[in-house]
């Protein structure tokens, strides 16, 4: 097999140090909460990761040649492969989350930002784990592989098919001349928003550790909170609008931050992904308000349309908080919000699902189809921004959407033999694809994903990590096409 091995392990090597890296973190609110058992679990798996890591660095030296296709691919899946192997530790050695199966599910759920859990009741879990398991949205939410690829250079790799293979979305725009520039000038953006919506949460009364929790949740649009209830735990509808605005803003391509402030801010709504993406959240949002109203589920409009704006964007964003037990809205709300399961953020985002881009492509795609049945001999092109897509770039769209699909009931089916009814069962296939957090029913924002086999568990946990890396990446390694050095 034609891989660059040498290259694939120094990476893995750094993205086993810059994961304990990360663990230093809750390993200090440990501390602080004077929870000694927790300190002691964090440090086992610090130290041998710090090891490890930089033993793999120092012996294997740097390799010659750049990487190609198959060995960004093979790397992105076995880094977050081996990211939620790892960070699933803590939970299992600390004792809080006795079982492996439950412990990979649920770091595979942070990493991922997905926000699904298997733990029932939260109060029984230390602050620096759940501070952990919160801190995985954020550092999964860019990709910590974005962030390695700032630091390959350093290691004499080229970071561009890596990060391009990790990014969600159909497309990943540099926007600066060297890649490792674009991944810590995202990372500076992304650490601005969560910097500023602490601030803000913590003006609206949470603590510092309340209010950290819930950002790293909202910009990571993973969902985890600290509280059974979630976000309804603190009866605040200045913190529900601030966590709406930044789940949306967090949505959005993190991209057209960028040239927000190195051009115009009027590039924002420009990009016609953007605006495809408010005017959903919008349209959605006040319908559900609407029909909160007229059924009486809600009886105050301002509090409808809070509510509506704040579990659309929720929903869309993939984020998974909730400010109330949506599974108990009428079906005409329920049915809006499980077509946002399939809708998701725009790319080079932190959201997951198919994403606002590629829907809008497929309705240009059916209008296209619709024109020239009408008029056959007519010449239309699908642009967006004024550039027209390439035939490939819309074929890959297709074939991604109905791979997206197929996964979807092929999922529906394995997690099937649990016995569950219908709606659990879709609805769990479909938020754990779509990185979405909650379902409905037995999975509902209320519930959790215990009663769930280990079978299961398995399965949604890759099928989680395999919605993260937008299919391609992790299903490419089961084609023998891929390990054919001669194809």
């Amino acid at each position: 097999m034609d891989l660059n091995i040498k290259a694939i392990v120094r990476v893995i090597g750094l993205l086993m140090i810059l994961t304990a890296g990360c663990m230093m973190l809750p390993m200090l609110v440990g501390f602080y909460y004077g929870e000694i058992d927790s300190v002691k679990a964090f440090l086992a798996v610090i130290i041998p990761s710090f090891a490890l890591g930089g033993s793999l660095i120092m012996v294997i030296k740097t390799p010659k040649g750049k990487l190609k296709n198959r060995d960004g691919y093979i790397i992105v899946a076995l880094c977050w492969i081996f990211m939620s192997l790892i960070g699933a530790l803590p939970f299992v050695i600390q004792g809080c989350i006795p079982s492996y199966a439950d412990a990979f599910f649920e770091t595979c759920s942070g990493f991922s930002t997905t926000g699904s859990t298997i733990i029932p009741d939260l109060t029984v879990i230390p602050q620096s784990m759940l501070f952990w398991r919160s801190f995985t949205h954020w550092v999964g939410g860019m990709g910590i592989l974005v962030l390695a690829v700032a630091l390959l250079p350093a290691l004499g790799i080229g970071g561009q098919l890596i990060a391009s293979n990790e990014s969600p979305g159909p497309t990943f725009s540099k926007t600066t001349a060297k890649v490792s520039d674009m991944a810590k000038s995202l990372y500076l953006i992304y650490t601005v928003f969560t910097i500023v919506e602490i601030v803000l949460l913590m003006f609206g009364g949470m603590s510092l550790f309340d209010a950290s929790v819930q950002t790293f949740g909202t910009v990571g649009t993973g969902g985890f909170s600290n509280y059974g209830d979630s976000i309804a735990h603190f009866h605040s509808p200045f913190c529900e609008w601030m966590i709406t605005i930044f789940m949306i803003a967090s949505g959005a391509n993190f991209n057209l931050y960028y040239f927000a402030i190195t051009k115009s801010i009027r590039t924002i709504w420009q990009d016609s992904e953007f605006r495809l993406y408010i005017y959903i959240i919008t349209a959605f949002s006040l319908l559900i308000a609407l029909d909160l109203v007229m059924t009486g589920t809600v009886t105050n409009i301002s509090d409808s349309i809070r509510a509506g704006f704040f579990q659309v964007a929720s929903i869309i964003t993939t984020t998974g908080y909730a400010t109330t037990d949506f599974d108990l809205w009428p079906t005409f709300c329920k049915m809006m919000l499980f077509a946002l399961f399939f809708i998701g953020g725009c790319s080079s985002s932190t959201g997951g699902g198919i994403k606002v881009c590629r829907v809008l492509v497929l309705l240009k795609l059916i209008k296209r189809n619709i024109t020239t049945k009408l008029h056959p001999n007519a010449l239309y092109n699908i642009k967006v921004d004024g550039k027209i897509v390439d035939s490939e770039v819309i074929q890959g769209i297709t074939s991604f959407t109905f791979l997206y699909i197929v996964c979807f009931f092929v999922v529906s089916l394995l997690i099937s033999v649990d016995g569950f009814d219908l709606v659990t069962t879709l609805s769990a296939a479909g938020t754990c694809l779509g990185n979405i957090g909650p379902g409905f029913a037995k999975v509902g924002p209320v519930l959790n994903f215990a009663a769930f086999s280990d079978f299961s568990k398995w399965i949604l946990s890759f099928t989680m990590i395999a919605g993260r890396l937008e299919l391609f990446t992790l299903f490419m390694l089961f084609s023998r096409r891929f390990w054919n050095p001669y194809r």
